[in-house]
């Protein structure tokens, strides 16, 4: 595609229009202006069959995989080829997605002589979470004299990966990774009698009868007695729920931000078309702070995510390349509109989780329906494994008389509304409390604070 320039424009403003104006008024001036003319439309269309070879042998590649976390500054880096190394000025543009804002609309670069690839930075800063590919871009460059534009089309393929963004959230939890003398959590040695058999051996005055081992005595014909040892690598999965009833969505500080900081000085600021946080949001964030948690305790960690069926399944391992698989695995996951299925969820952790493990529930209990299903359900895991459910505490839910500032009469019956779910929500804790389940309503903006907290407590206690 070719278009013309400004340089064009302005040749015929100040040629051709004045000089045709000339000769249909002056019939003396005819040929000098028909000669004027014609030589700059021959100017022009030989500029244009020169511009044709203007953008050959020139290509751009993108990476592959191109990894960005929401709501950080990034960079899309950008490979140049050409193939006749000569000097040129060329503009490029990206077909970027509206999730993915960049301060520069088109990017101007100039290619240097004797050189056959170049690569330069195109700056923007996601604000979704998901995956984004990238199919092609564009190149523009001039003509010889400047007289035209060619345009060009050309494949470039890429995957933009926005990851959550792990910076704040980790601000909540900093001494957890902060390993340097005495400050922060580290990975100590248990005192207790742990579950792990160890070894046999005779027995020793003021051991438990519990732990006599009494078939072994009986082939031996002298006590003998069981030793075991702390659990090393404990294996801790987290269930992501990804149905309706995460695609709520959440007041958070990211919500309350109006409007992005200018690009830069005398430039206005550019509104943020961001959606509110939604549950589902929240809770990849705060399973990706726990696998660090656990990594950092050297415990194994796995994921699951649900919806009407088991969508995501990673068993639980260790190691970074186990971390980035995970996140790789739910980085991308949307909520659902279906109902969650219990029975399936619980059938299948029951069939593939054979050792016992901490398994943290991410979901929301408040509808009654659901929430027996959900009871009921436990008994098939309950016993194998240790179940923390964890639920965000919708706002308003709390007991009718905690807040003092009421004001009006619509502010009682709100809060009455707020005290009944409290209620269910409280003899469902008491339900699940009888199976062993433990069941907590945890804040939004302290969500993986206070789910790292409980994992730290299960550890120093030996629950698992």
């Amino acid at each position: 595609m070719i278009v013309p320039q400004t340089r064009l424009l302005l040749w015929v403003s100040v040629v051709v229009l004045p000089f045709a104006a000339l000769a249909a008024l002056v019939s003396e001036t005819a040929v000098l202006a028909s000669l004027l003319i014609v030589g700059v439309i021959v100017l022009a269309l030989l500029d244009a069959a020169l511009a044709q070879s203007s953008l050959e042998g020139i290509s751009v590649e993108l990476p592959q995989v191109v990894r960005l976390a929401k709501d950080r500054d990034g960079a899309i880096e950008v490979q140049v080829k050409n193939e006749k190394q000569r000097a040129k000025r060329l503009r490029l543009g990206l077909p970027l997605p509206r999730e993915i804002y960049s301060p520069d609309e088109d990017l101007w670069t100039t290619l240097p002589a004797g050189s056959r690839l170049s690569r330069l930075a195109w700056p923007c800063t996601p604000l979704k979470r998901g995956n984004y590919p990238l199919e092609r871009c564009y190149l523009e460059a001039g003509s010889p004299w400047g007289l035209w534009a060619v345009r060009a089309l050309r494949p470039a393929r890429a995957e933009i990966r926005v990851y959550p963004n792990l910076l704040t959230e980790r601000k909540g939890v900093a001494a957890l990774f902060l390993n340097r003398g005495q400050f922060g959590a580290h990975a100590q040695r248990q005192i207790g009698k742990g579950r792990d058999f160890e070894k046999l051996r005779d027995y020793v005055h003021g051991d438990s009868f519990e732990d006599v081992h009494w078939k072994a005595t009986a082939k031996r014909g002298r006590p003998v007695t069981k030793v075991f040892q702390i659990e090393r690598t404990q294996e801790v999965y987290v269930v992501i729920d990804a149905s309706r009833l995460s695609a709520r969505t959440m007041e958070s500080r990211e919500s309350k931000v109006e409007s992005r900081k200018p690009v830069s000085e005398g430039l206005p600021s550019i509104p943020d078309p961001r959606p509110s946080t939604t549950a589902l949001e929240r809770f990849i964030t705060a399973a990706l702070i726990l696998g660090l948690a656990a990594e950092q305790q050297g415990d194994l960690f796995g994921l699951l995510t649900f919806g009407d069926k088991v969508q995501k399944f990673v068993r639980a391992k260790n190691g970074k390349a186990h971390y980035a698989a995970c996140r790789d695995s739910i980085y991308a996951l949307q909520p659902q509109t279906v109902t969650p299925d219990f029975d399936e969820l619980c059938s299948f952790i029951r069939l593939r989780l054979r050792r016992r493990a901490l398994v943290v529930f991410l979901t929301s209990l408040d509808d009654p329906l659901l929430a027996e299903s959900f009871a009921r359900n436990m008994d098939l895991i309950c016993r194998q494994h240790l179940i923390l459910v964890n639920m965000v505490q919708p706002p308003g839910v709390r007991p009718v008389f905690s807040d003092p500032n009421v004001a009006s009469l619509d502010e009682v019956y709100q809060h009455l509304g707020g005290h009944v779910l409290w209620h269910k929500l409280r003899e469902l804790e008491k339900i699940l409390q009888r199976r062993g389940v433990r069941f907590s309503l945890l804040d939004n903006e302290k969500l993986s604070a206070q789910l790292v907290t409980q994992y730290i407590n299960v550890k120093q206690r030996q629950l698992i």
